[in-house]
């Protein structure tokens, strides 16, 4: 069998993605897995059954309806999208993001968000041939409205993106601060869609959903994966129909398969049971967050989310001794200088978080 030459590669393959790495997801075999912001609960073994059932019944030889219409009504009803709203669908956010950037992706055009933040906005970026501008937090990880209105004004973005809470700090920006934002989008400084992404909103319960009508040049981005849905990769983006009429535009035929539509519309009759879930792990977090305040030179800093960020002395050590004990967390120290020795951990079960609290008791005394 013949291999391609490496000078053919690298004749053929942008300079830009040749220099990259490929986004990496760790080994968690055999792991107390806590670096991906998992919802740790199953649904209960009744509707695991129901749900078995209902895709049982789904014709996986025929290509899904198109429009998902099922699918966005439900949504629009359970997530309380207002009244003359539209819905688009993805799989996953990281879908919705490419597909802002390719309706965007004019000559010159540029996407703007705070950092450090979710990656994705800025390889979405990458990938479609626009610029990235990242404006830095302040220290303790609030929005820098001063920052950002310059870099508003001067890169004029196509797109800003407003994480709310944002990922990997769980900060949850002040509004007025965001609000302010929007407005000078609308104009004021320059002419750019906001999308505020609310992957994080069962935790955070507070929402810019019912802001879209007041706001001509607002989306609101979600996805249920962290809601308890990881796994069937299902995003979702709601805002006027004019905006959603273009954007759906470059959405790729069938994006979303049969076996996500059934599990979404079957689980969405049984949202409550998510939302038990989101409250549990709410708790859990505020019980993680005093027990990691206890140790000397560590700093928890607040969050909205369903994971704490934590400063510790020397995060890389810490990092690797956890590993060492079989508990996976994500080290973040290496993502920004703000993030310096900081690491992220997923708030789960009592259990779960209890094994991590026992691990890093012993790495720190290591």
């Amino acid at each position: 069998m013949s291999t391609p030459e490496p000078t053919l590669i690298q004749r053929i393959i942008r300079d830009d993605v040749l220099a990259m790495g490929a986004y990496h997801v760790p080994d968690s075999h055999g792991m107390v897995k806590l670096d991906a912001m998992e919802n740790p609960y199953q649904l209960p073994p009744a509707l695991r059954q129901q749900l078995a059932d209902r895709l049982a019944q789904v014709a996986l030889n025929r290509y899904p309806v198109p429009s998902s219409a099922a699918l966005r009504a439900r949504l629009k009803t359970v997530m309380d999208v207002p009244d003359g709203m539209e819905v688009l669908l993805g799989n996953g956010s990281d879908e919705l993001i490419s597909m802002l950037a390719m309706a965007v992706a004019r000559p010159g055009a540029s996407v703007l968000a705070p950092v450090p933040g979710f990656v994705m906005y800025a390889m979405s970026a990458q990938f479609a041939g626009l610029g990235f501008v990242g404006v830095p937090l302040r220290a303790d990880f609030s929005l820098d409205r001063e920052a950002m209105l310059a870099a508003m004004a001067e890169h004029r973005p196509a797109v800003i993106y407003l994480a709310y809470p944002n990922n990997p700090t769980g900060t949850l920006f002040d509004a007025d601060d965001m609000a302010a934002i929007v407005r000078a989008a609308q104009g004021e400084v320059c002419d750019s869609l906001v999308v505020v992404d609310e992957a994080y909103q069962p935790f955070a319960q507070q929402s810019w959903m019912p802001r879209l009508t007041e706001f001509g040049n607002l989306l609101v981005m979600r996805t249920v994966s962290k809601l308890g849905l990881a796994g069937i990769r299902l995003g979702y983006l709601a805002g006027a129909p004019q905006w959603i009429e273009q954007l759906d535009k470059v959405r790729p035929p069938y994006n979303v398969n049969v076996l996500t539509e059934a599990t979404a519309l079957f689980v969405l009759e049984h949202v409550d049971v998510l939302d038990e879930q989101a409250a549990r792990l709410r708790e859990q977090r505020t019980a993680l967050a005093a027990a990691l305040g206890r140790y000397d030179g560590v700093t928890v800093f607040p969050s909205a989310a369903n994971f704490l960020l934590i400063r510790v002395p020397d995060a890389a050590r810490i990092f690797d001794a956890l590993l060492s004990r079989k508990v996976l967390i994500k080290n973040v120290s290496k993502m920004h200088p703000l993030l310096t020795n900081c690491l992220r951990v997923t708030v789960s079960t009592p259990e779960e978080n209890a094994l991590f609290l026992e691990a890093f008791a012993a790495s720190m005394q290591d």
